[in-house]
């Protein structure tokens, strides 16, 4: 049985794009390490991807929290186990639930962002432009945005688990009628290093994604504005996506490890 020439075309289209996007990842790394460095665009891209993201990462932690106590309490409290909300809102949100939904918001607003201004330049001709000027575009394009998304995914992510368990507290305190002193202190009781350290790793591997998915669509966009359009939408699809599937693995392997 021979496989079709738009299958070969198909197979051979993916693999020569999980090449492209691995030179780029090892790119961008060879590049962090050596000058120059665009300091005033790092920090301009951690104002844009981390302050800006940080209502909407604010808001979805808080009514994540909210929801799953809601949706908690009528569980335990069939087994007349309510006092364990705390134990199970802060495990949840900060093992997967904050973590995760973090970074499906930040790549819903930040891939696609960065796939449509790096699209929009490369349709424009002025990422030519750069390279005729002597400048490296992944030096002054990706490199900004890749260090930007690691060092502010991580911490909207510990806002987001704060404001999850803080959700969950509300709920806990006018719902379900439990103390302050109950509520918080089941928290603090329950949360362990490993479970605050495996929230916290996360974050780093699903930045790399969305950061780096964003810069390769834009960078490899085609069709002039049309295709920066496309672009964008396949840039959160797939980021998102991978978050998921990273997730599943990095997950599997702190079990295998036998890290919690």
């Amino acid at each position: 049985m021979t496989l079709s020439t738009a299958t070969v075309g198909f197979v051979k289209r993916r693999v020569l794009a999980v090449q492209d996007f691995t030179l780029l990842l090892v790119g961008s790394f060879r590049r962090a390490i050596t000058p120059p460095r665009y300091i005033v665009d790092t920090l301009l891209q951690m104002d844009v991807i981390g302050v800006g993201s940080l209502p909407i990462v604010v808001l979805t932690g808080f009514f994540t929290g909210g929801v799953l106590a809601l949706q908690t309490y009528r569980t335990l409290s069939t087994f007349g186990e309510v006092s364990l909300m705390g134990q199970v809102v802060s495990l949840s949100v900060v093992r997967e639930l904050g973590p995760v939904l973090t970074a499906l918001m930040v790549a819903g607003r930040i891939s696609s962002g960065i796939a449509s201004e790096i699209g929009s330049m490369l349709v424009s001709e002025q990422i030519d432009a750069m390279r005729a000027f002597g400048t490296d575009p992944i030096r002054k394009l990706v490199l900004p945005r890749l260090i930007a998304t690691v060092s502010t995914l991580p911490v909207l992510t510990i806002l987001s688990d704060f404001c999850g368990i803080l959700g969950g507290f509300f709920i806990s305190f006018y719902t379900v009628r439990l103390t302050t002193e109950e509520y918080w202190t089941s928290v603090y009781q329950t949360l362990t290093l490993q479970d605050v350290t495996q929230g916290l790793l996360k974050p780093f591997a699903f930045a790399l994604v969305i950061a780096l998915v964003g810069c390769y669509y834009g960078l490899n966009t085609k069709g002039g504005t049309e295709g920066v359009g496309r672009s964008t939408t396949q840039a959160m699809v797939v980021a998102s996506v991978l978050i998921l599937v990273l997730d599943f693995f990095i997950t599997k392997f702190l079990i295998a490890i036998h890290f919690f």
